[in-house]
């Protein structure tokens, strides 16, 4: 799942691929990151090693897919999350209020779509074109937070970049082409309900929660996984080592980023997620784009560069930041 704090890097508790808001720097009077920002090669070490290990488990995945399906590989990874999460977070179930439960439940279900719709997309599409579709989810939450003529401008471009990515035609995908979307959508509601699950449970303690919901959820699957004879051997092991590589990994390693870098500058590097997706596919799945599936992926990562890097856009939140210390 690397879900990012691409676009409202503000918000407090981490996706596949965020990090939670004790993760960033404080901002003194000066308006002057904290020591921790003075080693921002750790932090991009970081993060390329946390959105390698993402899109590497998204690949593993897809080789226990004829033996698991997409719906068997998300039970896996949701229940190997949860138990990597519990044990780091450690939250007070039996304490927790109806205000706290509330968004955590919606962050469950929002886990549950958004892995069984990429997953489903990757198979019938690919790791390279389904990761990029996906990531159309927080970039256009960042376009809306973002209204102007400029943001207009970019929306133009990212749709241009989905047509000429996938260039829908008599042969397309199209089945394929909606669950990316689908994985889309789910992304952006991740990063709304996020936003408030982490203003009600500190740290990483509401992805601990909703991934022990989610993985709940998906236990009949394993159940049935289990009676058929499928849950064993080698498709297994291939489960796990993709949950671990795109949950555990990654949010250990965003954790670590954040506290190195700028969050507006984490939210741009993580533009590598699609290109490290389309390298993934490549390298672990033998998959081979085409020119212009590759300036779609161009045009998407572009657009969402552009809208992270707005001017003054990292002076404003510190500025911010300080007059509320």
């Amino acid at each position: 799942m690397t879900t990012t704090d691409l676009a409202h890097p503000d918000h407090s508790a981490p996706e596949p691929g965020s990090a939670s808001a004790a993760a960033r720097p404080a901002v003194d009077r000066r308006g002057v990151a904290g020591s921790g920002l003075a080693r921002p090669g750790r932090g991009i070490a970081a993060l390329l090693a946390g959105a390698a290990s993402n899109q590497t488990g998204a690949a593993v995945a897809a080789h226990a897919f004829p033996a698991l399906g997409p719906v068997g590989v998300v039970a896996v990874r949701q229940l190997v999350a949860a138990v990597v999460l519990l044990a780091v977070a450690r939250p007070p179930l039996r304490r927790l209020t109806a205000a706290q439960w509330g968004p955590s439940l919606a962050l469950a279900a929002v886990f549950a779509v958004m892995n069984l719709a990429l997953y489903a997309a990757i198979e019938r599409i690919g790791l390279g074109l389904a990761v990029t579709l996906e990531f159309l989810g927080p970039l256009t939450i960042a376009l809306l937070a973002a209204r102007g003529r400029r943001e207009g401008l970019l929306a133009a471009a990212a749709a241009l970049g989905v047509y000429v990515l996938v260039l829908p035609g008599p042969s397309s995908d199209l089945i394929g082409i909606g669950l990316g979307l689908v994985a889309a959508t789910a992304w952006a509601g991740y990063i709304l309900v996020n936003q408030v699950a982490g203003r009600r449970l500190p740290g990483l303690q509401a992805p601990a929660v909703a991934s022990l919901v989610s993985a709940t959820a998906y236990l009949p699957v394993l159940v049935w996984l289990g009676l058929d004879g499928r849950l064993w051997g080698w498709p297994l092991l291939l489960a796990v080592v993709a949950g671990l590589l795109s949950s555990a990994v990654p949010y250990a390693a965003d954790l670590t980023a954040l506290r190195h870098l700028p969050a507006q500058f984490f939210g741009t590097l993580s533009s590598v997620q699609p290109v490290f997706a389309a390298g993934a596919g490549l390298l672990i799945l033998g998959e081979r784009l085409s020119a212009h599936e590759w300036l779609g992926i161009a045009l998407i990562v572009a657009a969402n560069v552009v809208v992270t890097c707005r001017p003054g856009r990292a002076a404003r939140r510190d500025r911010r930041a300080v007059g509320g210390a």
